[in-house]
């Protein structure tokens, strides 16, 4: 009750004195400090050391002493302005694996925003090469129907070569040429400075959090009139958290400062040199494409796009496919087997030719005589080479000899000689003239025979 009374009898409040708790780390803490004056030690490092000293607690507590020690700073970065049509923004995304035909890719994006008005394109591919990197390019372009005048890139090889600290970027030269195609220039990133590009880094952050959360995704075909739709619906037409404008609205405005489009679209294709195979297949991203029989093992130029594969011989198109990103199929235009059919066939039609004219001396005229006469010369060789597998060589023979001398050309001819010289007739027997006793006992008297005498001869 003394307290009690004791409190109530206090005009403010005290809160209670409490002795902290005593904590392995106590005899270790002025070390701690001591190392972290000296070094910048990670918290790690410190527990590492000073369990060599003998602690054995846990790294928890170490970690909470060396936050407190040494409080972690937060980096400041200054909020970039662009004017309209100054710059665009691009960078890749990646969401999980998606299917492709019997297979399965993992599934990227292409994110492009413009600075000014937070106008975004996005479109979904299975690979990240250059050309599909250009590709996205083109497409966001018509999809604004104008060009930036300056794109913002990350440090990937589709852009940079090589970045040395202090010194220009090597850009990559084709990406250099489709720059100067459409009128930009590219500007890149410092190295390990992705916030230089804040504004597309929120895009694909955007992107991934409200259209590929929780969306199903059965093939990859299906994705891309979703993601059109999302555009127009939602991306492009919502209160921008930082502008507090809609994107659509805004540019309108930086329209006027964008760069038209030229006439020409810029041949974004990769170029590499490739040798047709001697089933004239032509093996690209595990899968195999066909080119004309009569190119197989022959050099040749390959162009690869994201939607179609060419393939060129001497400077001529030869070969032309839809590309698949399935893998392992055989992909092969019916019109290409054909020259190689048509050879065999005439291999096989000369084999037979052959063998015709090996049957006999006179078989070179008879072949002439028959092609002279008969429509279908073929047709007849190839009976007459098939008589010489059922009759004896020498009997065919014979018979071409003498169907030439008689100017039968007909293979019929020659089936009719021989059945004839085949046949098996009866041996001839006792001639017979009649069996009536009758007729038999006739007695015939003797011609008179001096009728056939000339009138000379008459007495």
């Amino acid at each position: 009750m003394r307290t009690v009374k004791k409190r109530i009898d206090e005009t403010q409040f005290k809160p209670r004195k409490s002795s902290p708790r005593a904590s392995k780390l106590d005899p270790f803490k002025n070390d701690i400090v001591r190392m972290l004056e000296a070094h910048p030690y990670t918290a790690i490092q410190i527990f590492q050391r000073i369990r060599e000293q003998g602690f054995d607690g846990q790294y928890s507590i170490v970690k909470e002493y060396v936050r407190k020690v040494r409080p972690p700073k937060t980096r400041a970065f200054l909020t970039l302005s662009f004017a309209p049509g100054e710059c665009a923004q691009v960078d890749w995304g990646s969401f999980g694996a998606v299917n492709v035909g019997s297979t399965r890719r993992r599934l990227s994006f292409f994110v492009m925003v413009l600075c000014y008005s937070r106008m975004m394109y996005v479109e979904f591919t299975v690979s990240q090469t250059m050309e599909h990197f250009l590709g996205c390019h083109q497409n966001a372009f018509e999809f604004f129907g104008l060009a930036p005048k300056k794109i913002m890139v990350d440090n990937l090889k589709s852009a940079v070569l090589k970045r040395i600290v202090g010194q220009a970027p090597v850009f990559n030269p084709k990406y250099l040429d489709f720059a100067n195609h459409y009128g930009f220039t590219i500007a890149a990133c410092n190295v390990g400075k992705g916030n230089e590009k804040g504004r597309v880094e929120n895009g694909v952050g955007y992107v991934k959090k409200n259209l590929l959360a929780g969306l199903d995704i059965p093939d990859v075909a299906a994705i891309h009139p979703a993601a059109r739709h999302w555009l127009d619906t939602i991306a492009n037409v919502r209160i921008h958290g930082e502008t507090r404008e809609k994107p659509l609205v805004r540019f309108e405005n930086e329209r006027p400062y964008l760069n038209p489009l030229p006439c020409h679209c810029f041949d974004i294709a990769t170029v590499s040199q490739v040798r047709a195979s001697s089933q004239f297949r032509v093996v690209v991203d595990a899968n195999r494409y066909s080119v004309p029989a009569e190119y197989a093992g022959r050099p040749m130029t390959l162009k690869t796009y994201p939607d179609r594969i060419c393939l060129y011989c001497d400077n001529k198109l030869i070969a032309r496919h839809a590309r698949s990103y399935d893998r392992h199929q055989d992909v092969e235009d019916p019109d290409h087997p054909k020259q190689l059919l048509l050879w065999r066939k005439k291999a096989r039609e000369q084999k037979i030719i052959m063998r015709f004219l090996a049957l006999s001396p006179k078989a070179d005229q008879y072949y002439q005589k028959l092609e002279q006469r008969r429509m279908n010369l073929f047709h007849h060789v190839q009976k007459i080479v098939a008589l010489s597998e059922i009759y004896d060589p020498e009997t065919v023979a014979r018979a071409l000899e003498d169907a030439f001398t008689f100017q039968a050309f007909s293979c019929e001819y020659i089936v009719n000689l021989l059945e004839q010289r085949t046949r098996r007739l009866p041996k001839p027997g006792a001639l017979h003239l009649t069996r009536r006793e009758d007729l038999l006992d006739l007695t015939v008297e003797s011609p008179d025979l001096t009728i056939y005498h000339t009138d000379k001869e008459r007495p």
